[in-house]
């Protein structure tokens, strides 16, 4: 195989935070439900909130930086291993920080 292959990945941590909150919790909500209406509705009386679509999701996550490069197309098999090599000649990873995920690769010409 020729070619090679752009990688991109970030940095998995032991504190990283994820969570789905879906709208309607959010909605029923009575802290986050009088501050939307004083926010969009000063002054406005008898006023309900609602949504079309209650299954929706909001994502509470960790922002990540991504890193990227790139390896040859018959490394493919390698390439977490690749990640990590690249994460330590970096000096990405520290304490609670010691780990990868492949977020996205492509081949190029």
């Amino acid at each position: 195989m020729q070619g090679k292959i752009n990688v991109t990945y970030k940095l998995i941590c032991d504190n990283d935070t994820y969570q789905e909150v879906s709208l309607k919790e959010i909605l029923e909500n009575e802290k986050i439900s009088k501050l939307l209406k004083s926010e969009f509705a000063k002054g406005v009386r008898n006023i309900e909130l609602s949504s079309h679509d209650l299954e929706s999701h909001i994502i509470i996550s960790t922002q990540k930086e991504f890193y990227h490069f790139e390896a040859q197309k018959k490394d493919f098999a390698d390439l977490i291993e690749l990640a990590e090599e690249d994460a330590k000649k970096r000096k990405l990873f520290k304490k609670g920080c010691e780990a990868i995920e492949i977020i996205n690769f492509k081949t190029l010409d």
